[in-house]
């Protein structure tokens, strides 16, 4: 990503390519290590046994069962996605000048270290944000978690 921000012209638009040309790696994986962690449960084998097709036995018990940890993944990924943007932004790589961020706002504060409330507001700012995405992931799982369902 660095690299990328460097050779570019910084804009939104390239930011926003470069987060999904890369971001998509790591939900992959955790989409394939889902399905292949289903395909292997016992409701998937008695399917098997009962002669149902393998389209059907995806779209009836793999993928409903695979969305739900993919869903409770997306706010993590969001904000690594936010903290990525933040640390470009502060590194003076991500959008361009003048526009308003996180990051240009932690770099203001500390190149005038005699506002301190700069610095702190915007660091707080950013944990409280990446805070409350990763309690609304946990919630989001907690929902939807068919084990606790029963409890």
């Amino acid at each position: 990503l660095i690299i990328f921000s460097a050779v570019f012209a910084p804009s939104v638009s390239l930011l926003l390519i470069l987060l999904s040309l890369f971001g998509w790696m790591g939900l992959s994986d955790y989409v394939r290590a889902e399905f292949l962690r289903n395909r292997q449960l016992d409701y998937v084998k008695a399917a098997r046994a009962l002669g149902v097709g393998n389209g059907q036995i995806i779209w009836r018990h793999i993928l409903p069962n695979s969305l739900t940890p993919v869903v409770t993944f997306l706010p993590f990924r969001m904000s690594a996605a936010i903290l990525a943007l933040t640390s470009l932004d502060f590194l003076g790589l991500g959008v361009p000048p003048g526009t308003p961020s996180l990051g240009e706002l932690l770099s203001q504060g500390k190149n005038s270290i005699d506002a301190w409330w700069i610095s702190l507001s915007t660091f707080a700012v950013l944990v409280i944000t990446l805070l409350l995405l990763t309690f609304m992931g946990d919630a989001l799982r907690d929902a939807l978690d068919p084990r606790k369902a029963d409890q």
